[in-house]
């Protein structure tokens, strides 16, 4: 009996080793961030270009640094990836973590180096649900955010409302972007409610969720810059429901 019991725990060392080893391996941030970009076919290549810069200088902004340094860890972990149809998103860039200048440059230069790619559909409710399998990847965040920025309503997919719901039911904020065009609907389309009440009603959530509305892309860069700045502060200050940045 004794030496079952000695066979027993030996064999059992090497399971709780691995759980410990696991344990050690979820790094403490202060914010657990992903960031989703619509690439849809009404996002045109110039468009998408704005974009993807805007987010690269947002991360070379010496105030986006600032903040995210002043956190309790002073650290934060970030990814990125694109989506459009309910099943494609394409993850351009894996969890890095976040501290300083140095690793801020290099976030940026992969986004740089990203590839640009078009697709068809929005499909929000594909974004979130990619969205809710990134998290808890080798960092544990005393906050989670998604950052979902488009320019239109979920037109492929499940209902978002649901895809949402499932997303705050983890602990996630889901803030949103929404940029408007400015260009007159196609003949016989119908009018479509506004995009930004759009986004207020059926994509934002969770404790102090906001919506930044960009008044077409030129002004994306600047909407996603105090987008970010707001989101990474280690204690958010309380701020408008909706923002919005002008060209």
């Amino acid at each position: 009996m004794h030496r079952r019991q000695i066979l027993a725990a030996a064999l059992a060392a090497p399971a709780v080793l691995l759980g410990r080893r696991a344990a050690r391996a979820m790094e403490p941030v202060d914010v657990e961030l992903v960031l989703a970009v619509d690439v849809s076919r009404s996002v045109d290549s110039e468009e998408q270009e704005m974009q993807f810069d805007g987010y690269a200088a947002a991360f070379r902004d010496p105030r986006l640094i600032e903040a995210m340094m002043r956190g309790p860890v002073g650290s934060i972990a970030c990814t990125f990836f694109t989506w459009s149809d309910w099943n494609i998103q394409e993850h351009l860039i894996p969890w890095m973590k976040l501290d300083g200048p140095d690793s801020a440059e290099r976030f940026a230069q992969a986004i740089d180096a990203a590839p640009r790619r078009t697709h068809l559909y929005t499909s929000i409710s594909g974004a979130m649900d990619f969205a809710a399998g990134l998290y808890g990847q080798g960092f544990e965040g005393t906050r989670r955010v998604i950052d979902i920025s488009g320019d239109g309503i979920n037109n492929s997919g499940r209902e978002v409302g649901s895809a949402r719901q499932e997303l705050l039911n983890q602990g996630v904020v889901v803030n949103g972007l929404a940029v408007l065009d400015r260009t007159p609907p196609p003949p016989g389309l119908g009018a479509m409610q506004p995009l930004d009440e759009y986004y207020q009603e059926r994509v934002i959530g969770g404790p102090g969720a906001f919506l930044m509305v960009a008044d077409g892309f030129e002004s994306f860069e600047q909407a996603v810059r105090r987008k970010i700045i707001r989101e990474v502060a280690s204690v958010p200050a309380p701020g408008p429901r909706v923002e919005r940045a002008l060209a």
